[in-house]
């Protein structure tokens, strides 16, 4: 058994003069002043990679920055899915006796710390290094492809694709530390520049500077505790010409291991948190994990169905999409959320009930996936 006993989030866009490890190190110390808890109590330190500062020994860089000397400490990388991957990893070394408190933690200066072509460069290498890295794609393309060969399997439009962006922006608007506070409709996704056709600027999530942690620990600690009840990994494939069949995607597999290790069943759900890079990964996750039907996504979002007042309230931050993206951080920032609507402090975003809430975090182009229940008890 783990709870997720303290959350820290950094407010994401432009923090001139700030460095990965100042934003690291920012959203740490506020993770563990929401769990009471000193340095001296944290025994394990996970670290999400970073593009800006790619260090062999990130974890015990950080570890040094912060003033902490833990008996564990990893550095994780599968993506977007790193930062549930190092929360399943956490629970497994708290619930094996390994760690009382680990500080899960990730942050980046991307924004004014990398330049553009830097920041393209270094992601567009997920591709595979013969075939598809010399034709020049970058992450973009690479979803471009898949919401194409999606849009037609499904009858998708890019209108129902707009719809997603609209909904994330709406929900930053209430979120004082989200990049984009600016209303927006589904005319101005239509209207914005072309990035990876169908994929427009608005389909895509920006680049942000910020940082985010939680401590995963052994014992409660508040009134109400966040559990870690049960999660599940599934990889299928690294490369896009080695991707199985849209029907076939990691995520489906991932949330069934998840569901029959924890014995829940997507109908026990109150509060949901996906990953959304772009557009079409928020409405192929919401679908692959059974919140939707196939092609339905985005009738259920113009229903108000995952809505903060809906049935399935969903990334109520904003998510990656308007809260904003600073690398791992900015998936983390999804469970950030979850465990503040859980606890009941998410002061006007506070939704109804919270009580189970269902997180997924996809890496590369829909290639590795975490599954991740969590419950609040009492």
């Amino acid at each position: 058994m783990s709870f997720i006993t303290g959350v820290g989030l950094t407010s994401f866009g432009r923090h001139e003069g700030s460095s990965s490890l100042d934003l690291m190190s920012q959203a740490a110390q506020a993770a563990l002043d929401d769990a009471g808890l000193e340095r001296t109590d944290i025994d394990g330190v996970l670290c999400g990679y970073s593009t800006v500062s790619p260090h062999i020994m990130l974890a015990t860089v950080f570890a040094e920055h912060f003033g902490i000397r833990p008996s564990y400490a990893h550095a994780v990388q599968v993506g977007g899915a790193t930062g549930l991957a190092m929360t399943m990893l956490a629970h497994h070394l708290v619930a094996s006796g390994v760690c009382r408190n680990v500080l899960v933690v990730a942050g980046e200066n991307r924004l004014t710390g990398q330049s553009r072509d830097a920041s393209i460069q270094a992601l567009a290498q997920v591709g595979q290094p013969d075939y598809e890295v010399p034709l020049g794609p970058t992450i973009p393309a690479y979803y471009g492809l898949v919401a194409s060969r999606y849009m037609h399997e499904y009858g998708v439009t890019e209108e129902d694709l707009a719809e997603f962006a609209v909904l994330m922006r709406a929900h930053a608007c209430t979120h004082p530390g989200a990049q984009f506070h600016d209303p927006i409709a589904v005319a101005d996704v239509m209207a914005s520049k072309p990035v990876a056709m169908p994929l427009k600027l608005l389909d895509c999530c920006p680049v942000s500077d910020g940082g985010a942690a939680f401590v995963v620990s052994r014992e409660r600690t508040g009134e109400a505790g966040v559990r870690i009840r049960g999660c599940a990994q599934a990889h299928t494939h690294q490369h896009v010409t080695a991707a199985p069949a849209l029907s076939e995607l990691g995520a489906e597999i991932s949330i069934a291991r998840a569901k029959h290790a924890t014995g829940l069943a997507i109908s026990d759900v109150r509060y949901a948190a996906i990953y959304d890079s772009f557009t079409i990964t928020l409405a192929m996750l919401l679908e692959d994990l059974g919140l939707a039907g196939r092609g339905e996504a985005a009738a259920r979002v113009r229903a108000g169905h995952f809505s903060r007042d809906g049935a399935m309230p969903l990334n109520t931050h904003g998510g990656l999409l308007s809260y904003g993206h600073c690398g791992v951080g900015g998936a983390m920032a999804h469970l950030v959320e979850a465990q503040l609507q859980m606890t009941g402090r998410a002061a006007t975003r506070q939704v109804r009930d919270a009580s189970i809430a269902l997180l997924h975090g996809d890496g590369g182009v829909l290639s590795s996936h975490v599954s991740m229940f969590l419950e609040r008890v009492r």
